[in-house]
């Protein structure tokens, strides 16, 4: 019983050193708009000194224009904090807190008596998509129309303090306001390699030619021969003998690139087997300030608006710790419908790249993820619907620790490149490269202590109790995993073999459909063990096992290339066989479900204003409509649209989008946004 008070005192006497620590910290709170630099905007007419507390009140605009020479405790921002797009800064912080009001301790970090219900037109369930009040604050690390421009830089290093939270700090937080980080454009941020590279060359060409790679610029080389198992098992991990390397530009000329030292390994680039190069630097930054001591991590909670868009995370994540992740939308529903992240880089994380947690319609396209302890590209919850992630990379998520309190409690958080327990997502045009266990992985495991029916949104908007298991793909089609040491793909299988799904699955009229899968250089290539799949063109090339112990339950497959299988091209089946004659037998698909669409971005120009978008659907896409007019497919079947319409420079406008698929259903929640005007 000593004992126990003890420690309670400890633990006490721990959080009022905490608090003590916090609140002797001096505040600084601005009294006008203007540059950060300008002590004449400050209540005590000085530049905040390092550790203070910084307030940015509402309506106040503060240009944030030098680079730190000393830490702050934190800035909490309850009106405009922009960074320069004329010099480079940087800000070292402890907390960068993004909330309406003017509370400046380091409390409340989850947010939730922070958030007051929005002034927005109410989406069918009531929440809110994209028009929140302005006076919420906002960070802004240039914007999608106005990013920081090439050869400025904008960085925010996050700084752990003496008696801050370690398991919530350093952290950016954004509690129902607006958080955008944009840098310079590229055309892409990673491509394939042109031609075979071999041990000892110095330069490498790119299959494509990309615009806003620079010299100077950090760039990973993928492996493209796996670690082979040897005597009956594998080394703990990619990492232990990678070959995957990172290297500076020296030099461009056109589609080649000269790096700073010889590779060491070869790389493949053989017809559609071909390694990738990706670039990992972005003029936009946000990073630890001791990624070997103590991490930071960011947030966006419910309510909360903005973008990110060629903008770098690295050193980020806490680990072992639920929650703190590099990139983290934190149960936001519907009420971030718009939101995306295009062309960030986020590497050496200790937590998991991207998680999206209970957030529907996030667009993820064209990031860049590299080293994740954990799973990298992650759908916490199993309750995620209508996220489209398109054309990512994911290389080396490695075998983590299961997280204390995690959600879903099978998940072993082994090492996958992209990891979900709700299939009523789009995963297209992605690669997973060199991961521990897993390219891709669709687990859900029920067990008689954790039921698997969730509350899940529905196409009307309406919400009811839903056995994830049963639903389908939104979109899963021309996807690829090489170099994987273990599995390229699991559908439903479970660890150890025979568990898994269970034998539930979608029904014969809503099957699982994988289209124009590719793996390669791989051990177990797919092991489809859910029923009710088909598969129209799968490619296995250089692997020890094509398909791998399938459970042949209503699938149904076609276009299957099996080529230089060492083991076995179909090792140990469960079922009747499809036969590719009797396709889509058993199989009887039906079409009804709608497309899904979400406004990206939009821009106003000369009385006119330019909405680009994303509609995906399980089939084609008949049209999409914006404000009553036809969109323009900029790619097909309007994975990628784009429309001007008149729009009077100084009025908002109302903006709805809504797609129609060629069986007939149309969208029943439009995308309805509003755009303030100039």
């Amino acid at each position: 019983m000593r004992i126990n008070r003890l420690s309670g005192i400890l633990l006490l006497l721990a959080a009022s050193g905490v608090c003590a620590a916090a609140e002797s910290a001096p505040t600084v709170s601005t009294v006008r708009s203007g540059r950060w630099s300008d002590a004449k905007i400050w209540d005590n007419g000085k530049v905040p000194a390092g550790g203070s507390r910084v307030l940015v009140r509402r309506d106040h605009e503060v240009t944030y224009d030098i680079i730190t020479s000393q830490p702050l405790r934190s800035v909490h921002i309850a009106g405009l904090l922009t960074f320069s797009r004329e010099r480079n800064t940087r800000l070292d912080v402890g907390l960068l807190k993004v909330q309406e009001g003017e509370d400046v301790s380091e409390t409340g970090f989850d947010c939730t008596a922070h958030i007051r219900p929005a002034v927005a037109v109410p989406q069918p369930d009531n929440t809110v998509a994209d028009m929140l009040a302005p006076t919420r604050g906002a960070l802004e690390v240039g914007t999608a129309q106005d990013p920081i421009p090439a050869g400025v830089s904008a960085v925010i290093r996050l700084t752990a303090f003496e008696g801050a939270d370690r398991s919530s700090l350093p952290a950016i937080v954004c509690c129902g306001g607006r958080m955008d980080f944009h840098g310079a454009p590229m055309s892409q941020t990673w491509t394939r390699l042109g031609s075979a590279v071999a041990k000892g060359d110095g330069a490498v060409s790119l299959l494509d030619t990309v615009t806003g790679w620079h010299v100077g610029d950090r760039v990973l080389l993928t492996a493209t021969t796996r670690q082979i198992k040897r005597n009956q098992t594998f080394r703990p991990s990619t990492k232990d003998s990678t070959q995957t390397e990172e290297r500076l530009i020296t030099a461009i000329d056109g589609q080649k690139l000269t790096l700073d030292q010889a590779v060491a390994f070869d790389h493949t680039a053989d017809g559609d087997y071909r390694g990738d190069i990706a670039n990992l630097s972005r003029n936009v930054v946000v990073e630890s300030a001791d990624p070997k001591g103590i991490r930071g991590h960011t947030m966006y909670h419910r309510n909360s608006r903005g973008s990110i868009s060629y903008a770098e995370f690295r050193h980020l994540g806490k680990e072992d710790v639920l929650g703190r992740y590099s990139l983290h939308f934190h149960l936001a529903g519907d009420t971030m419908r718009g939101t995306s992240v295009i062309g960030a880089s986020i590497w050496d994380s200790d937590n998991r790249w991207i998680t999206i947690h209970g957030t529907n319609y996030l667009v993820v396209r064209d990031c860049v993820g590299y080293q994740s302890k954990g799973h990298g590209f992650f759908l916490e919850n199993g309750t995620e619907v209508y996220n489209v992630l398109d054309r990512n990379l994911a290389v080396q998520a490695y075998i983590a620790k299961k997280l204390p309190d995690q959600a879903l409690p099978f998940d072993a958080n082994d090492g996958s490149g992209f990891w979900w327990a709700n299939s009523l997502n789009a995963f297209t045009r992605n690669v997973a490269a060199e991961c521990d266990e897993y390219g891709y992985f669709f687990q859900a495991m029920e067990t008689p202590a954790f039921k698997l029916t969730l509350d899940v949104r529905r196409p009307d908007g309406s919400h009811a109790p839903t056995d994830v298991r049963t639903l389908p793909f939104l979109r899963f089609e021309d996807n690829e995993a090489n170099c994987q040491r273990r599995h390229g793909f699991n559908l439903g299988g479970g660890v150890p073999f025979g568990t898994g799904v269970a034998g539930v699955g979608p029904d014969v009229q809503h099957p699982f459909v994988i289209r124009n899968f590719r793996v390669w250089n791989s051990h177990w290539s797919i092991h489809p063990v859910s029923p009710s799949v088909m598969i129209d063109r799968l490619d296995c090339h250089v692997c020890e096992y094509g398909i791998w112990r399938p459970v042949y339950k209503d699938h149904a497959y076609r276009n299957i290339r099996l080529d230089q299988i060492a083991v076995s091209p179909e090792f140990s089946p469960q079922g009747r066989r499809p036969v590719e004659a009797d396709y889509p037998k058993p199989l009887d698909i039906v079409d009804d479900l709608p497309p899904v669409t979400v406004i990206t971005g939009h821009a106003r120009r000369e009385g006119k204003i330019l909405v680009r978008g994303t509609t995906i659907d399980d089939g084609a896409v008949k049209s999409v409509r914006i404000n009553g007019k036809e969109a323009h497919s900029s790619r097909a079947n309007y994975a990628e649209w784009e429309i001007e319409l008149e729009a009077a420079s100084k009025a908002p406008i109302e903006l709805e989008a809504v797609a129609e698929d060629a069986a007939g259903n149309l969208e029943k929640t439009p995308h309805r946004l509003r755009v303030e005007g100039n």
